[in-house]
């Protein structure tokens, strides 16, 4: 994966930074969810977290498509896949706010545990993390 952010530097105050560090799990990682969360109270836009992190030697986890991260997923869900495929006319990739979109439909985890167990691939993460997904995805899975 490439990151959209290799030569971009964010600064922080402090208080952004406290806010941040206080929404750390306890591998002293950040979430993809408290992500979002906390570039909206820091006034900061999502796309922006992926750079901030890295200036400051910290790691966004848990991508809740299963890009990355040890999230658990269900089975993926025929209806959620199948209107995927109809809406966006058999494309396998598909950009991270569309998906994120369609889990306004049923919900994320459902939308997540479907990407993570087809053929759709992520790309252009919101955050930042991401471009593309190049090979990673299991050649099995369908």
């Amino acid at each position: 994966m490439s990151s959209i952010d290799d030569n971009i530097n964010i600064e922080l105050d402090s208080t952004q930074k406290e806010f941040l560090y206080t929404n750390l799990d306890e591998e002293g990682k950040l979430s993809c969810l408290k992500a979002f969360k906390v570039a909206r109270k820091i006034g900061r836009k999502p796309i922006e977290m992926s750079a901030i992190t890295k200036s400051l030697n910290l790691k966004i986890t848990n991508c809740e498509l299963g890009v990355f991260g040890k999230l658990k997923f269900k089975e993926s869900d025929i209806h959620v896949y199948n209107r995927l495929k109809q809406n966006y006319m058999g494309h396998k990739n598909l950009e991270c706010k569309v998906l994120w979109d369609e889990a306004q439909k049923s919900t994320l985890n459902i939308v997540g545990s479907t990407v993570k167990n087809s053929d759709i691939e992520v790309t252009h993460c919101q955050l930042g993390c991401f471009r593309e997904r190049k090979g990673l995805k299991d050649a099995h899975k369908s």
